[in-house]
């Protein structure tokens, strides 16, 4: 299981992107596999990483996730290939449908018939970032481009979902890289998220889904501390339907209970419980009230890379 690290706290905090790309560029020292970001609203996820791209040269750097409601896919597209020709190729681009209360109240766009906004997404942005041209026309999304465009030789970013439910799973085994969760635990990784992506995956020839699992995690001596400030921190992800269900399988009162935090052998243990689900990629979102807290994170989760 390849360990990243996800910094989308930086961006929840509002810092600046410098602070971002300085956290990508260690977190590529460390040897950490990928370098995930959220798009919230600024900065916007794919312009950051394209800064980050030109401070390094390894790391894969992944969107977790741009909801598509915002972006027509030809955009989209669009902004992944620049990215991808600025990284390298080092690009995966996260993708989701969000939630209807954001949707409908922040966009005033009704979140109706999701799952077939997503697959009308896909055939517009998949044939623009493989092929670089697009005639699709369905009733949501539509594109005729006889060429996208850009320099020669960019490398496809590999495109995942945010899945949780059966048909985004669907969606995301049958035609993307995998899935990328958040507040998913290993025992629903291992009981309804795998079965169901690997089976769509097998059903359409595709080669083993990648699932990349995120979670805050914390190497503390006060874990009832920081649980409580977690708990804090991500109350709202219990009234969200898809975050509620995934904690319900396992068996989670909240964020706090699906969080890792612990000691150090606690944590080794539980991390290595995402593996035994069948998680292909940790995305440690690290979550400290100090310092040393800070510290001792980093350094196990940096051992684990080893």
């Amino acid at each position: 299981m390849r360990i990243g690290i996800n910094g989308s706290s930086f961006i929840a905090l509002g810092r600046p992107t410098a602070e971002i790309v300085d956290h990508a560029v260690q977190a590529e020292t460390d040897g950490f596999s990928a370098y995930w970001l959220a798009q919230l609203a600024v900065p916007d996820a794919l312009t950051v990483l394209g800064v980050v791209g030109q401070a390094t040269s390894t790391i894969e750097l992944g969107t977790a996730v741009i909801p598509i409601w915002t972006r027509h896919p030809t955009m989209l597209g669009a902004q992944a290939l620049t990215t991808s020709e600025i990284a390298g190729g080092r690009v995966i681009l996260g993708i989701g449908l969000a939630h209807k209360p954001s949707v409908e109240e922040h966009l005033g766009i009704p979140f109706v018939r999701p799952a077939k906004t997503m697959d009308e997404y896909l055939s517009v942005l998949m044939p623009g970032l493989h092929d670089r041209k697009i005639d699709v026309r369905g009733d949501i999304y539509s594109a005729h481009v006889d060429s996208v465009g850009g320099p020669a030789g960019v490398a496809t970013p590999s495109v995942m979902l945010a899945a949780m439910g059966p048909r985004m799973l669907e969606l995301a085994g049958a035609r993307t890289d995998g899935t990328i969760l958040w507040l998913s635990g290993p025992r629903t990784i291992d009981t309804v998220i795998r079965p169901a992506i690997e089976k769509a995956a097998a059903g359409a020839g595709r080669t083993s889904p990648r699932i990349v699992a995120s979670v805050p995690v914390c190497v503390t001596s006060d874990p009832d501390g920081v649980r409580g400030a977690i708990g804090a921190v991500l109350a709202g992800y219990n009234d969200l339907p898809s975050y509620r269900g995934v904690m319900d399988t396992e068996g989670a009162g909240g964020p706090a209970d699906v969080s890792i935090v612990g000691d150090e052998a606690h944590v080794r243990a539980e991390i290595a419980r995402f593996a035994d689900a069948g998680t292909t990629d940790f995305s440690a979102l690290e979550f400290a009230l100090d310092p040393n807290d800070a510290t001792r994170t980093r350094a196990l989760l940096r051992d684990l890379t080893n």
